[in-house]
């Protein structure tokens, strides 16, 4: 299930979401946070969705589905992530994903007033993994980011806020590689691949996301659902569609090698 906003352009958000569930063949549900005007060259305007709707969405869809796995997107209001929290308690969601979104990446910002303190005491202490990018994760531990090994520093940092793994994606780290940074369980491990030179890779975060909660729901160990996902991601950011004006937005249309049948 992905609980998170709507992106009219189709690249991220629910939109996203839903294309990559099915792209790795488990069967999406939704509750929608949000409605965005939003094309590729970026975010018009911003609907909320009312809390009492939320609350609707998720009481219909886990009350009926078996949902093996949970991602939150857009929470823009503490009022949202508040009520998203306490559907996660209700429901006793264990394996829950949270991408902190707080900015598009056209810059336009996704989060607003008090949601960030509400993520923090709410949220996070009850995810599995939470996937920050950089500027993400600088929110989350309050301190600036430029190598691993401060990388490392604001993974601890936010694993005391109560996910058991922190996914720091280091994309908006300079350099010919991009390395992300998986802490958890007190453990660390890098996952590096060589940087696609490209801004057209609208709806990363939201596949990535997206992808590990896909594998935790087909029953995938945490370390392999992170693995599997960060490679489905780069083939996404290979197979990446340009379909307006600005900027263009990961695919979902290529053939994944751990799905193959076996000869």
């Amino acid at each position: 299930m992905t609980i998170a906003g709507s992106d009219s352009g189709g690249g991220a958000g629910i939109e996203a979401d839903l294309a990559t569930f099915l792209h790795l063949r488990v069967f999406g549900t939704v509750a929608i946070t949000a409605v965005t005007a939003q094309n590729s060259l970026g975010v018009h305007e911003v609907f909320d969705v009312p809390t009492e709707i939320i609350r609707a969405q998720m009481r219909a869809v886990l009350t009926d589905f078996t949902v093996g796995a949970v991602k939150t997107g857009m929470l823009s209001r503490r009022e949202t992530i508040s009520e998203v929290a306490e559907g996660i308690k209700a429901h006793r969601i264990t394996k829950l994903v949270v991408d902190p979104v707080m900015v598009a990446q056209s810059g336009d910002p996704l989060m607003f007033g008090a949601a960030l303190d509400a993520l923090k005491c709410e949220l996070l202490p009850l995810a599995l993994i939470v996937t920050p990018n950089v500027p993400e994760a600088e929110k989350l531990s309050d301190m600036k980011i430029t190598s691993m090994q401060e990388m490392k520093e604001a993974a601890k940092i936010i694993a005391e806020l109560g996910p058991r793994g922190v996914l720091i994606k280091g994309g908006h780290l300079e350099g010919p590689k991009v390395t992300d940074l998986f802490y958890y369980e007190g453990k660390f491990s890098v996952l590096e691949q060589d940087r696609i030179d490209t801004n057209d890779h609208h709806g990363t975060g939201c596949t990535l996301s997206a992808a590990i909660a896909a594998e935790l729901a087909a029953g995938t160990g945490v370390f392999e659902a992170v693995k599997r996902a960060h490679d489905y991601t780069r083939l996404a950011i290979e197979h990446r569609f340009k379909g307006g004006k600005g900027y263009g937005c990961v695919g979902h249309v290529f053939d994944i090698e751990w799905l193959k049948p076996a000869n």
